[in-house]
C-alpha cells in the first residue's frame, strides 16, 4: 500500500463558534461537533455537560497523556514516507491501487459531526475506516465512534460504490479487534445516536449521567458533580 497524506478541507465551510457551548460549531445552519464527543456520550453524559457547557477545565490523566504521545508518534512515523496529496487524487488512485492515509480529516454538515479518523485504508474494493484504541475491548462508545466516521466519510465520497467497514485497532498494533460493514442498519443505529446529542445541544433531551459508580470514583469530574 502507498502512504497518502491527505490535504484537510476544513477551509471549504463557512464555520461560525456556538454562542453556549464550547468545541460546537455551527455550520451551515447546524449544530456541529467533534467524533470525539461520543467516547465521553457512551461513558457518561454528563461529563460533555460539565467540560462544554459549563466550560470546567480539569487535566489530563496519565493515560491520556500517554496515548497521545503514542499517537503523535504514530502519525510522525507515517509522515516520514507519505507523500501529500489531495482527497481526490488519492480516491482515483486507489481504484487502481491500495492506499493508506492518517489523520484524515472529515465532516457532515448534514449529520452535524466532524473529526479526523486516525488512519483510511482504500482499495479498488473497500474502504476500510480505522480507529486506534489503547485497549481490545469494542464498548458501544468506541463503536460509535468509529459509525461516525464512517458517516460523514460516506457524505463525502458521494456516489463511490465501494463498500465502507469501520475497525477498531489496539494502538500501536496491526490487531484488529473489531470490525462492521457500515450498512443501512449501522447508518440508521448512529444517526439515532447523533439525533440525542442534538436534543442535548439544544435542550430538548437531558443529560443522562452514568449509574456505574466505578466510572465515577475514576471519573476526572467528580468533585464538580452533583451527581457524584
Amino acid at each position: 500500500m502507498e502512504n497518502k497524506l491527505i490535504q484537510s478541507n476544513a477551509e471549504d465551510y463557512d464555520i461560525e463558534k456556538h454562542p453556549n457551548i464550547k468545541g460546537v460549531q455551527i455550520i451551515e445552519g447546524k449544530n456541529n461537533f467533534p467524533i470525539s464527543w461520543l467516547n465521553q456520550q457512551g461513558y457518561c453524559e454528563y461529563q460533555i455537560y460539565l467540560q462544554y457547557f459549563k466550560d470546567i477545565k480539569v487535566g489530563a490523566t496519565a493515560a491520556m497523556k500517554q496515548g497521545t504521545a503514542v499517537h503523535n508518534e504514530l502519525e510522525n512515523k507515517f509522515k516520514e514516507t507519505a507523500e501529500v496529496a489531495s482527497f481526490e487524487d488519492v480516491m482515483e488512485m486507489s481504484k487502481e491501487t491500495a492506499t493508506i492515509s492518517r489523520e484524515v480529516f472529515v465532516i457532515s454538515p448534514e449529520n452535524g459531526i466532524r473529526g479526523f479518523i486516525d488512519e483510511i485504508q482504500m482499495t479498488p474494493t473497500e474502504f476500510i475506516i480505522i480507529d486506534d484504541k489503547p485497549g481490545t475491548t469494542p464498548y458501544n462508545s468506541t463503536i460509535n465512534q468509529v459509525r461516525a466516521y464512517c458517516l460523514a466519510f460516506k457524505e463525502l465520497i458521494g456516489d463511490d460504490t465501494r463498500k465502507i467497514r469501520g475497525a477498531l485497532r489496539q494502538r500501536g498494533t496491526d490487531n484488529i479487534f473489531w470490525s462492521e460493514e457500515f450498512n443501512e442498519d449501522v447508518e440508521k443505529s448512529i444517526k439515532f445516536v447523533l439525533d440525542r446529542m442534538e436534543g442535548l445541544f439544544n435542550g430538548t433531551k437531558p443529560f443522562i449521567p452514568t449509574k456505574n459508580k466505578n466510572k465515577c470514583r475514576s471519573c476526572r469530574y467528580q468533585s464538580y458533580c452533583e451527581h457524584f
